[in-house]
């Protein structure tokens, strides 16, 4: 083909296969189907093994099968790697770690439901990441066989979101037409975006009150500070201001003169 480079032999085809370990085993069978269909081995998993009598598609099928088994134990981990070595069919191979894998299906199934049930949007994470992550645990379920379909599944974020969107969700079941999830996701982000300009009003107004109040309140039920009282009175005395009578040097003074700073006598009775 045109402008297509295959590759020369297996070794130059790179492939991003995870090591099975049991929580990747649907991920991991996709991907190792893949390259084995991309490495051109994977005859003896689309055909049964062929008779003795069919002397070339029984060498093809033995390389096929044989290459594949080796392949495939290449990409599992050491702790199941002991329950399947004595495999040398590649189907009898796949079938058996299929089998393997039933129980840890259903407990992953389990989990992932456990966690779309008691999943909620908060603050931090908003509401597009919430719904993108309620859309692909659906989906990694659907791959365990527990499908979940679109429309339930936007009734069900409805009900995860909290208390502020009542008016969203009572605006949603009063119109005619079902959303998709792209369309849920649009009117979400809409709606998050219009609550925040509604709360950052709600704070900015809170804060323009406070500073009115404030205002009003100052300088009402307050005392005058000392210094401004002797700013304002007048000595009675010297007739001069910023100071009182019994403060005046020159009262003090003509006190001292008359003889009047001097305490009086007690009677000897």
């Amino acid at each position: 083909m045109d402008g297509v480079v295959l590759p020369r032999n297996i070794s130059d085809i790179k492939s991003d296969i995870p090591e099975l370990k049991g929580d990747n085993y649907k991920v991991w069978r996709d991907r190792v189907l893949l390259q084995l269909g991309w490495m051109d081995i994977d005859y003896a998993i689309r055909k049964d093994e062929p008779t003795a009598d069919e002397v070339d598609l029984y060498e093809k099928w033995e390389r096929s099968t044989r290459l594949s088994v080796m392949f495939i134990k290449t990409k599992i981990s050491a702790s199941i790697r002991g329950s399947v070595d004595q495999h040398t069919n590649v189907k009898g191979l796949l079938k058996a770690i299929d089998e393997q894998f039933v129980s840890s299906d259903k407990d992953l199934a389990s989990t992932l439901i456990m966690q779309f049930s008691s999943i909620r949007l908060t603050e931090i994470k908003g509401v597009r990441d919430h719904i993108m992550h309620m859309r692909d645990i659906a989906a990694q379920l659907k791959d365990l066989e527990v499908t979940i379909f679109d429309s339930f599944l936007v009734h069900y974020i409805l009900c995860t979101l909290p208390h502020k969107y009542v008016p969203f969700k009572v605006s949603y079941n009063t119109h005619k037409e079902k959303w998709s999830i792209n369309d849920l996701m649009t009117m979400c982000v809409q709606e998050e975006g219009r609550l925040v300009m509604e709360e950052g009003e709600k704070v900015n107004l809170t804060t323009s009150v406070k500073k009115k109040d404030h205002a009003k309140d100052k300088g009402k039920g307050k005392i005058p500070a000392t210094q401004a009282i002797k700013k304002e009175s007048s000595c009675f005395f010297c007739k001069k201001k910023g100071h009182m009578k019994k403060d005046s040097v020159k009262f003090k003074a003509w006190l001292k003169k008359k003889g009047y700073d001097k305490p009086k006598e007690t009677s000897g009775q």
